[in-house]
């Protein structure tokens, strides 16, 4: 039997501007775990675009167990047994469970859909891969983590051998990660073979045989996971050694910025406060970190104090005034940036070029302004000198429509449009999101430049190393409460788990 499940042989793929992918080969041999790593826009995902029939490629050929296979379509790809979990997720969000991993696969029966028998074929894939989720819940009512199981269900009921994984942990839990690295592994035992895109160094050692590296469209190497180290791969990505660790001097915090008082936020699907009664204090020079397990309401507390979302109860005093009833404008204007936690959501207009997304909380200011028009030479000028400073890949430079950027290069528009807003106040949630050691590294040193700068930074983060890297503070929040004030130096993982697990907590009324 052929030990190559898949080949990839000098695949050539060319955007408008940009050779996305540069005469690479990659083999997936049966039934390991590949990875696929590489900086933000180093032509992982176009790859894996042009294996699931979603690009064709300009040179090059792809086998399935050793014979030529021709790939229009995802159709083809599914007919040849190779599934994908993109990542950013393809579900009809107001249709169930059920109805998502059947749709586009349905057994009809006399003009009727069969769908007994399907959620049996579902039930029975659900229970041998440990892969729980309610059949009948609505996809807008699951959390993302649930989501990423129907999608892997969609694979597994479409009867797919080959799994392609792209960035499926950039949006889950710690906890959620563990799961589905296991589920990964289970797949295998299983017979399956796998394809795992990520920029997580510590996830592709964990789970990985092999690791091919891509670097801008070029194929650097393949090595075996167990004879190489985290910082060999990342300076085959990046070109460079890599520090993983943020080099800062301590604190130097200065005048409140922000004080939240009695602040109580409802939930936005259920009766229940999802924050209640949280009291904290940030200052002019420091990094206060929110930590907590996805859902514990760190985002309605952000969604709050960006205007997102109203408040019950309670103040928001920023720089001695009270804006909890404040225009998300104004309070832009007066000093509050933010990265958002869901970048297409509520950081970016999809169908606007990059350009127009850099400015779009400049466009009005005089800057940019031509007897009463937009001045697109000065928006040009600006957009193009934060794609050079903080490293934007793309087709088209500033007129690249941000739709069809990475998700890595996408997040980067963002960080550089809120930092270099030149706020008083930062609020940065999941800041690192789906980017590349590298990036991070950069992005890392320009929240603590910031800091050393006299702003103040708020930060939410659920990857912990990034926590206990970056913060001065740690402010732990649980069930929608701030259950414990920490000392990043005096802590540990084990301990900060303990408080966002609920375990532990420290009877506290406000975190100064």
């Amino acid at each position: 039997m052929e030990e190559n499940i898949i080949e990839m042989r000098h695949i050539t793929k060319v955007f408008p501007g940009l050779v996305a992918n540069d005469d690479v080969t990659i083999q997936l041999r049966r039934g390991e775990i590949h990875a696929l790593l590489g900086e933000n826009g180093a032509g992982k995902s176009t790859l894996m675009n042009v294996l699931f029939g979603l690009y064709t490629p300009e040179k090059g050929e792809i086998r399935k167990n050793g014979k030529t296979v021709v790939i229009k379509d995802p159709n083809d790809a599914t007919a040849l047994g190779i599934g994908m979990v993109h990542q950013h997720f393809q579900l009809v969000h107001n249709f169930t469970v059920l109805q998502n991993i059947i749709l586009g696969a349905e057994t009809v029966k006399g003009g009727f859909l069969q769908l007994a028998q399907a959620r049996k074929k579902v039930a029975d894939l659900s229970e041998k891969y440990g892969l729980k989720v309610n059949l009948d819940a609505l996809i807008d009512d699951i959390t993302v983590g649930m989501q990423q199981r129907v999608e892997i269900l969609k694979m597994l009921y479409r009867d797919n051998e080959v799994l392609i994984f792209d960035e499926p942990t950039a949006m889950l839990t710690p906890q959620e990660i563990n799961e589905l690295m296991q589920i990964m592994k289970d797949l295998v035992a299983e017979g399956k073979s796998i394809l795992f895109i990520s920029h997580k160094l510590n996830e592709i050692m964990a789970v990985a045989d092999r690791c091919t590296v891509l670097r801008k469209g070029k194929c650097i190497g393949t090595v075996n996971t167990a004879e190489t180290t985290k910082e060999e791969l990342s300076e085959m990505m990046v070109g460079r050694k890599v520090e993983f660790v943020v080099a800062k001097e301590d604190a130097n915090p200065t005048d409140t910025v922000l004080e939240i008082k009695d602040l109580s936020v409802a939930g936005r699907r259920s009766t229940k406060k999802s924050v209640h009664d949280v009291s904290f204090k940030v200052h002019k020079g420091e990094i206060v970190c929110i930590a907590g397990i996805d859902g514990n309401g760190q985002s309605e507390l952000v969604y709050a104090l960006t205007g997102i979302m109203p408040a019950e109860s309670g103040e928001i005093i920023f720089k001695d005034r009270d804006i909890t009833k404040e225009t998300i404008r104004n309070r832009n204007l007066d000093g509050i940036a933010h990265i958002p936690e869901d970048r297409h959501e509520y950081g970016l207009v999809l169908d606007y070029t990059l350009a127009e997304n850099l400015v779009l909380k400049k466009y009005f200011m005089k800057d940019f302004q031509n007897r009463g028009f937009i001045d697109f030479p000065a928006v040009r000028k600006y957009a193009d000198r934060l794609i050079e400073k903080y490293d934007i890949r793309s087709s088209q430079g500033a007129l690249s429509v941000a739709r069809s950027m990475s998700g890595g290069n996408q997040q980067k528009a963002i960080v550089a449009r809120e930092i270099d807003y030149d706020p008083d106040l930062l609020i940065a949630v999941q800041p690192t999101r789906g980017m590349d050691v590298g990036a991070i590294e950069y992005i890392h040193r320009q929240i603590v430049k910031e800091r050393d700068e006299g702003k103040a930074i708020l930060l939410i983060s659920l990857e912990l190393d990034e926590v206990m890297n970056l913060s001065d503070r740690i402010l732990v929040m649980f069930e929608g409460g701030i259950v414990g004030e920490l000392d990043p130096k005096q802590t540990t993982v084990q301990e900060l788990g303990l408080y966002m697990s609920g375990a532990k907590r420290n009877d506290m009324r406000e975190a100064e």
